[in-house]
């Protein structure tokens, strides 16, 4: 019996773990976390929204809206079911860094916007033949985003990526190649990329 309740602890953990993983609300923290970091008053509420409206908001609807209309789990566990809602959303990721980029963001916002519109695109090309992590993917890249940022003391955030990789697991969501695969995939493409625009 102490071994079912241990069971049960323990998928209780992985669901806590999970649920506030989704690229949605990673974004929120991620984005609102670095908007006050670097910008105040009018600057911060403006910018701020223009991030919640492309990175948050419109791909929740749509993947919200997939999910309802197709009666699917809310993790989409089927990598064919992905493909329509991430196509979308990629323009919305695409619209927000247009709309940054316009309106003179700070450039790591500008940045991390395109991350999420270059990183959803290359997993959407994979999610054509394999089962990749989107979770995996959806926290690593903002923590390299946190390193970048906040130096040394940005290392904590590292402890995220396993603890995700874990719940992915043990709730059977995914295999452990595409959990690494995905979180790999997220350190390698937005450290490339921050090299690439903004530099160490």
């Amino acid at each position: 019996m102490s071994g079912w309740n241990n069971y049960k602890t323990k998928i209780r953990l992985a669901n806590i773990i999970s649920t506030p993983s989704n690229a949605p609300l990673v974004a929120i923290v991620i984005f609102l976390g670095l908007n006050y970091y670097f910008l105040r008053g009018a600057e911060f509420i403006t910018v701020s929204l223009i991030c919640m409206f492309f990175a948050v908001v419109i791909p929740s609807i749509i993947a919200f809206a997939w999910i309802k209309n197709r009666n699917l789990e809310i993790d989409i566990p089927n990598k064919e079911d992905r493909l329509y809602p991430l196509s979308w959303i990629l323009l919305s990721y695409l619209l927000g860094v247009i709309v940054l980029f316009i309106i003179s963001a700070p450039p790591v916002i500008t940045v991390l916007m395109f991350c999420y519109f270059s990183n959803t695109l290359v997993v959407l090309f994979i999610s054509l033949f394999w089962k990749i992590s989107i979770h995996s993917v959806g926290v690593a890249g903002p923590v390299v985003f946190l390193i970048y940022v906040f130096g040394y003391p940005g290392l904590i955030f590292l402890l995220l990526v396993p603890l995700v990789m874990w719940s992915r697991l043990f709730l059977k969501r995914h295999t452990v190649s595409q959990v690494i695969a995905g979180a790999s995939l997220g350190f390698a493409l937005t450290t490339a990329q921050i090299y690439f625009f903004l530099g160490f």
